[in-house]
């Protein structure tokens, strides 16, 4: 009789603790290509991006030709002129490298204008979602576009309509 009663206690206590979480979907993908102001930006990241990269093929193209011709004259060429030519072609690298790197490396050119042109757009949406979740007392709001694998998401706890109205899209 007292682990019985022992037992209720225990279940009663733990059945107290257990609040049912509230929870929604949203997919940021569909969100973002529903924003006018996040295409034309793409828009105009893809154009800096096109610009850069045929910057670097130039440069590239320069660059093989350099290569070739000192293959092709490598083998009349005496000693220090090979030094020379070679320690050309060895800094020409390097300024390709170096401009991939200032263009497109870990907090490039275009990461900086990404974080331009697209970070205030993603701000808006997370402040939309943080706004719905508020309102709607979301414990928690998956998002099913990337970063989280979500295998299924009942359609109806998809609140991604919500948050461009919160924003102000249609």
């Amino acid at each position: 009789m007292k682990k019985l009663s022992l037992l209720t206690l225990f279940v009663a206590f733990i059945s107290l603790g257990v609040d049912a979480q509230r929870y929604a979907v949203i997919d940021s993908k569909y969100i973002l290509d529903k924003i006018p102001d996040y295409k034309e930006a793409q828009k105009k990241l893809d154009q800096f991006s096109e610009l850069w990269q045929q910057e670097i093929d130039q440069k590239q193209i320069a660059m093989d030709k350099l290569v070739k011709d000192y293959d092709a004259e490598q083998v009349m060429l005496p000693d220090a002129l090979k030094k020379k030519r070679e320690d050309e072609i060895y800094n020409k690298e390097k300024e390709l490298r170096d401009l991939q790197k200032k263009r497109y490396g870990f907090e490039g050119d275009l990461f900086k204008k990404r974080q331009e042109l697209i970070k205030p757009i993603q701000d808006k949406v997370y402040n939309a979602v943080q706004k719905l979740a508020v309102e709607k007392q979301y414990d928690f709001i998956l998002d099913k576009s990337e970063g989280i694998t979500v295998i299924f998401a009942d359609p109806k706890l998809d609140k991604s309509e919500d948050v461009l109205r919160n924003m102000g899209v249609k």
